[in-house]
């Protein structure tokens, strides 16, 4: 088993995952600075929700390594890796699973309140998240009463709210409209940004969040503004495209000359990342 490289808060290795014996994920690694924010493009069925899920400990793959700072995430019991999302992680899926009885502030505030906190701190913590992510003035109402952007920027709260290492991102603007996406990825990203939060964001969209320089950042920027991504891959059938699958770490992060971006092609299909999957991944938000 090798160590992880030191300037890597995520990092996995040759990871492989199949449903039902059709391969989601094959002999996928990767490497994440802290603080830096990762986007993972490609196609739907591409295998992103299960990279996600597998990275973030919700899934086991079925080989390969995963390792959160110092810690083995692929050898964690499943009580410790709850735990770890609980207080490490945070996740935002493509559809806002709100508890309906809640209110928006109660809803940003579980994270806080499942690791002990107090509950005017909990409170405090959720409120100001939601004023960073316009809409402080939907703290008392229920996911009932608000548009599916607000539930959205809930949600995000709640998976920012107690300071996670790392934000998953699954698709967390897929059932908005396009201006709504735009702004949604701007907050997200910039509020990531402001607090060193370690992101790494699916998305079908390949224009979505490009690395600043890459090709289409003009075209990017006037969809999502200024919050650009700092690098971004792509899997096609559960590889990623532009390199061998098994390639290290440091190769992917693209630390040489042209940086090691992979360019979107192709069509891919598995069924790492089928809707049902999608809809599986967003649920596990509340245990994070």
């Amino acid at each position: 088993m090798a160590a992880p490289p030191d300037n890597d808060v995520l990092w996995a290795r040759g990871l492989h995952y199949s449903y039902s014996g059709s391969p989601a994920l094959q002999g996928v690694s990767i490497g994440v600075r802290a603080g830096e924010i990762v986007s993972v493009t490609g196609p739907r069925g591409s295998g992103k929700t299960t990279l996600l899920s597998c990275l973030s400990g919700q899934l086991t793959p079925y080989d390969g390594e995963i390792w959160f700072n110092s810690v083995p995430v692929h050898t964690l019991s499943r009580t410790s890796r709850e735990r770890l999302r609980r207080d490490r992680f945070g996740w935002v899926g493509s559809r806002p699973q709100l508890v309906p009885e809640l209110t928006a502030w109660e809803n940003a505030a579980l994270p806080m309140m499942l690791c002990g906190s107090g509950a005017r701190a909990a409170r405090k913590a959720a409120v100001e998240w939601l004023e960073r992510l316009d809409v402080g003035d939907c703290a008392r109402k229920r996911p009932a009463a608000l548009r599916q952007s607000q539930r959205q920027r809930v949600a995000i709260a709640r998976a920012l709210v107690h300071a996670p290492a790392i934000l998953f991102a699954d698709e967390p603007t897929a059932p908005l409209h396009q201006a709504e996406r735009a702004q949604v990825l701007r907050t997200l990203t910039t509020a990531a940004r402001t607090h060193s939060i370690t992101v790494v964001l699916a998305t079908h969209d390949p224009t979505a969040l490009l690395p600043k320089g890459s090709p289409g950042e003009t075209e990017a920027a006037d969809a999502a503004g200024p919050a650009l991504a700092d690098r971004r891959l792509t899997l096609l059938d559960g590889k990623l495209a532009g390199g061998p699958a098994a390639a290290g770490p440091g190769a992917l992060r693209g630390d040489g000359p042209g940086d090691g971006r992979a360019a979107t092609a192709g069509d891919g299909t598995s069924k790492g990342d089928s809707d049902g999957e999608d809809s599986k991944g967003a649920a596990c938000s509340l245990s994070v």
